[in-house]
C-alpha cells in the first residue's frame, strides 16, 4: 500500500505533527509505503519526504500556495490513498486535527468584542479558510474524514452535512510506556528543587501553542483566585503572545507563582512536576498534551468546547466546565488538593491504557484496508 501524507510543515509542539510523527512510526513495517509532502519535515518515515515549497508572502498566500503545489505534487506520482492534513481537496482521506475553523470562529467570537468579530469576518485569511473548508468537505473525491473527537465529528456533521459512514473517530494514541507514572518519582524532587517549590504544594500546568485559543488568559484569571498562596502554575508552550500574558501575570499580582517554562522538547519532566494539566480551551479538537499527562498520572481539568473532555468522568478522573466560566474553572481547581489529584491521577491513567499507540495504528489500517477494498 502506497501512502502520502499532506502537512505543511512540522512544529516540534504541535499536535498533528506530532499524531502524523507517531503514526508514520506505527506504520514502518506494516506493509504501508509512507511519503510524506510538506514544506518541510523533521523526518519521512519509511518513505520519501516530497518537498513543496513554493514562494509566499503572509499565511493566505501560505496556504493557497501549498496546496496548488501539493495537489500538483500528488497528480505527477501513483499513490493508493492520499490523506490530507490540510484543507486541501485534492485527498481521498482528511485527518479533521484541527476541527472545523467555522465552528472555531464561533467559539473564538465569544470571548471577543465587537470589533475584533468585525475584523475576523472582515480578514481575507479567514474567508479563505472557511471556502477552502467547504470545497474540502463538498469533493467527490473524499472517501473518509478522521475525527480525533467525537466533538469534531459531531461538528462536521452539523455544519457540512456528512454522510455518517464517512466520518470516523480515531483517538490520538499515546506510547503508554513513554508517558507513564514514573515520571513523578524521576523528576518532581529534582524539578520542584529547581524552581524552588515546596514539595507539598500544589502545581498545576498548562501545555500547549496557541495561548489564546487554549485559554491561558482565562486560566491565569482564575488562579489569581486561589487563596492558597503555596499553589504554582507552570506554563508551557510557545507564543508570540507570552509577554502580553506574563504582563497579565504581574497585573494580577501572582507572576511570582508562575512560570514560563517555552517550549520544551521532552515534556515528561513538566508532567512529573505538576500535581494536574488544566486546558481551559476555547476550542480543541483533542489535545496530545491531555493524552500524555493523563498517561502521566495526572488528572485533567478542561472545558465543554475540548474533544479531551468526552474521556473525562466528572469527578473522578478529572472536570470539565464552560471555557468562559472563570469562577467555576477556579472552583475545580480548588478543589484538587494533593490527595484529590492523586486519586484522580491514578483513575486517569487507567482511562489512558485505552489509547495506546498500537490501538491507534491498527484502526488506521484498518481504515486504509476498508477503503482500498470499496
Amino acid at each position: 500500500m502506497k501512502l502520502v501524507l499532506i502537512r505543511q510543515r512540522y512544529n516540534p509542539y504541535g499536535g498533528a505533527e506530532r499524531f502524523v510523527s507517531r503514526a508514520l512510526g506505527g506504520l514502518e513495517g506494516s506493509g504501508v509505503q509512507v511519503s510524506v509532502v510538506a514544506r518541510d519535515w523533521e523526518r519521512a518515515g519509511g518513505g520519501d519526504l516530497i518537498r513543496c515549497d513554493p514562494f509566499y508572502l503572509g499565511r493566505l498566500w501560505r496556504d493557497w500556495s501549498f496546496a496548488r503545489a501539493a495537489c500538483r505534487a500528488i497528480a505527477a506520482r501513483q499513490f493508493d490513498l492520499v490523506q490530507a492534513h490540510e484543507r486541501i481537496a485534492c485527498c481521498d482521506i482528511y485527518r479533521a486535527g484541527d476541527g472545523v475553523h467555522a465552528q472555531w470562529l464561533e467559539n473564538r467570537a465569544r470571548a471577543t468584542g465587537t470589533l475584533a468579530r468585525m475584523l475576523t469576518r472582515l480578514n481575507p485569511y479567514h474567508a479563505y479558510t472557511l471556502a477552502a473548508e467547504r470545497r474540502l468537505f463538498a469533493s467527490p473525491r473524499l472517501k473518509a474524514v478522521i475525527c480525533n473527537s467525537h466533538m469534531v465529528a459531531g461538528d462536521i456533521r452539523r455544519r457540512f452535512g456528512l454522510a455518517e459512514e464517512k466520518l470516523h473517530v480515531i483517538h490520538n494514541g499515546v506510547d503508554l510506556e513513554h508517558f507513564h507514572p514514573r515520571v513523578r518519582a524521576e523528576h518532581r524532587t529534582a524539578m520542584r528543587a529547581r524552581l524552588r517549590i515546596a514539595k507539598d504544594a500544589v502545581v498545576f500546568l498548562f501545555v500547549g501553542t496557541g495561548f489564546q485559543r487554549k485559554g491561558l488568559p482565562r486560566l491565569l484569571d482564575a488562579f489569581a483566585r486561589l487563596a492558597d498562596g503555596s499553589d504554582r502554575l507552570a506554563i508551557v508552550g510557545v507564543d508570540h503572545s507570552e509577554r502580553a500574558m506574563r504582563s497579565r501575570a504581574a497585573r494580577l499580582g501572582i507572576a511570582h507563582r508562575v512560570t514560563f517554562a517555552g517550549g520544551q522538547d521532552d515534556v515528561r519532566p513538566w508532567y512529573g512536576l505538576a500535581d494536574c494539566l488544566v486546558l481551559p480551551t476555547l476550542y480543541d479538537p483533542f489535545p496530545n498534551a491531555a493524552l500524555e499527562a493523563m498517561a502521566c498520572g495526572l488528572p485533567l481539568i478542561t472545558s465543554t468546547s475540548c474533544g479531551a473532555a468526552e474521556i473525562i468522568v466528572e469527578g473522578q478522573n478529572g472536570y470539565v466546565c464552560d471555557a468562559l466560566d472563570t469562577e467555576a474553572l477556579a472552583d475545580r481547581m480548588r478543589r484538587m488538593r494533593p490527595q484529590t489529584a492523586a486519586d484522580f491521577g491514578a483513575r486517569a491513567r487507567e482511562r489512558s491504557l485505552e489509547f495506546d499507540l498500537g490501538r491507534m495504528v491498527g484502526r488506521l489500517l484498518s481504515l486504509y484496508r476498508d477503503l482500498l477494498r470499496a
